[in-house]
């Protein structure tokens, strides 16, 4: 049994962030209701997709039961009410003021469970000037800072090709919720957990992105951190790698056969390296360059370099670590076939998590009043 077994968890939320915080719990063991309206999650038909499954809806909803209500019916008012007295958490995504809209205030959910652990995932926050934009992943990491720390060849911002800031949102979530859970065993008291998709990318991003804009007083100035990683071309693709600590930069020496061209007496100490990077970086790179992926990927296990290969995204199905980890684990989602996805990534040792998620729930599924 998963640490959050007994826990239930009534998901009415949608897309990226606030279902895979809830999928999230689930993988822990939690008992999860994903709560649809009759036209279903929009994410259902993003991305690669069997029918009304995408890969997209299965990765963040696994292992979930699925009910469909109409909150906007006043019929299926007295079901939702069951559902809420049934739930220790509930998580909603939606735009501020909607739940208030259809009658559900946190207000009204609470009096129904002074016990219930809600969370409110926002774009910008419940209140304040951007409160009506809608905010989804490229607008957040326009507005964060992430997309100015994302520079192309012209030096212009740009995005990472990722839902990075949905899914710090969710991580932010699912432990804002579990640390819920907690002050409730202390407290017997329900509460409400605000998250917001700008706060979330903002304290993702800061410790090294905004390093030299932390100090409120002038400080010594560093380069951005982002000018200092680069992917490394070898004879037959890129491989990632640095050396900033001298013994890193040993073992880097070590893993590429000791090369004369890295072995003058600047390159000993990190301030030197640093003072030099106009010869270092060449240097470096015309060693990589004479190496195959294999080789370097080789040099870097035999002296515990820092380093590994590009995996492309095929690739990554193949790599023997992601292999020997289990870290993609297939799902039977029925008519759809099996799915990838990828395994619950923390390790408990006397409560693990989920090993074998089911299927992600199908639309349309009729109410249950005895449940």
């Amino acid at each position: 049994m998963g640490p959050l077994a007994g826990i239930r968890v009534l998901d009415l939320s949608q897309i990226v962030s606030g279902p895979m915080a809830a999928a999230w719990l689930a993988d822990q063991g939690a008992e999860c209701i994903k709560l649809e309206s009759p036209a279903g999650d929009p994410v259902r038909s993003v991305g690669a997709r069997k029918g009304l499954m995408s890969a997209i809806f299965i990765s963040v909803n696994r292992g979930k039961r699925g009910e469909t209500l109409d909150l906007k019916d006043p019929a299926h008012h007295d079901r939702f009410e069951a559902l809420v007295r049934w739930a220790d958490v509930l998580v909603e995504n939606f735009r501020p003021g909607t739940m208030e809209k259809l009658g559900f205030p946190y207000e009204r959910c609470a009096a129904l469970n002074p016990r219930l652990i809600w969370c409110s995932i926002t774009g910008f926050g419940q209140d304040g000037p951007y409160t009506n934009i809608r905010a989804y992943d490229p607008v957040v990491q326009a507005a964060s800072g992430i997309a100015a720390c994302q520079l192309d060849n012209q030096g212009n911002p740009s995005l990472v090709q990722s839902l990075v800031c949905d899914k710090v949102t969710a991580l932010t979530a699912a432990q804002a919720i579990t640390a819920g859970l907690f002050a409730r065993e202390r407290t017997g008291e329900g509460q409400k957990v605000d998250v917001s998709m700008l706060d979330s990318a903002i304290a993702f991003n800061w410790p090294e992105s905004m390093y030299n804009h932390a100090f409120v007083d002038p400080a010594d100035p560093f380069p951005e951190y982002g000018t200092l990683t680069r992917l490394w071309p070898a004879r037959d693709g890129l491989v990632s790698m640095a050396a900033i600590q001298d013994s890193e930069f040993q073992a880097m020496r070590e893993a590429l056969g000791y090369p004369e061209a890295l072995a003058r007496p600047e390159y000993e100490s990190m301030a030197g390296r640093f003072t030099n990077l106009a010869t270092l970086l060449p240097a470096m790179g015309a060693e990589v360059a004479k190496r195959t992926r294999a080789e370097l990927m080789q040099g870097f296990k035999a002296a515990g370099a820092v380093g590994c290969t590009v995996n492309s995204r095929t690739e990554l199905l193949d790599d023997p670590q992601v292999a020997h980890n289990g870290s993609i684990i297939t799902v039977d989602q029925g008519d759809a076939g099996l799915v990838r996805v990828a395994r619950h990534p923390a390790r408990f040792s006397k409560t693990p998590a989920t090993a074998s998620p089911g299927p992600a729930p199908e639309l349309g599924t009729a109410l249950h009043p005895q449940e």
